[in-house]
């Protein structure tokens, strides 16, 4: 995939990474460092929980989600961070076994208005299931470089 900065981006532009699939280990090591809820720890448990077994971590898949996207390169040489995510919401239950992908969409290319260099590219992020189930949604900001060579 081409490296992209702020001006080679148009809304409505979409992506879709490779697939990753989430293993019940993955689940309960990251439950056990961050989010140690007995949904995301305890097979047991997370039986008799409204769930019905094992859950990832949302915040286990926002990070999946994102690494999807990123490790594709498009932000590589462009990328200066980010001052945000907006509209965050889990919108289905992740499982050991499921196999998640992730859509981006460009809805919005601000330059900055002070430095000339730069902008923010507003990004819809959906992580979808093996079935096509959307389980996550955001928004991210990402601060970008324009391409200096224009």
């Amino acid at each position: 995939m081409a490296e992209l900065f702020l001006d080679d981006f148009k809304a409505g532009d979409t992506f879709l990474s490779d697939g990753v699939t989430i293993t019940e280990s993955e689940i309960i090591d990251f439950a056990l460092k961050y989010d140690p809820q007995h949904f995301h720890l305890d097979v047991n448990a997370a039986a008799d929980s409204i769930y019905g077994g094992l859950i990832a971590s949302g915040f286990q898949t926002l990070a999946v989600c994102f690494r999807l996207f990123i490790q594709k390169g498009i932000l590589a040489k462009s990328s200066l961070g980010s001052p945000g995510i907006d509209d965050l919401k889990w919108r289905a239950p992740v499982r050991p076994g499921d196999t998640l992908k992730t859509r981006t969409e460009v809805l919005e290319i601000k330059p900055s208005s002070s430095k000339p260099d730069r902008g923010i590219l507003r990004l819809r992020y959906s992580a979808m299931n093996q079935h096509g189930d959307e389980v996550l949604s955001f928004v991210l900001n990402h601060l970008l470089k324009k391409n200096e060579k224009r």
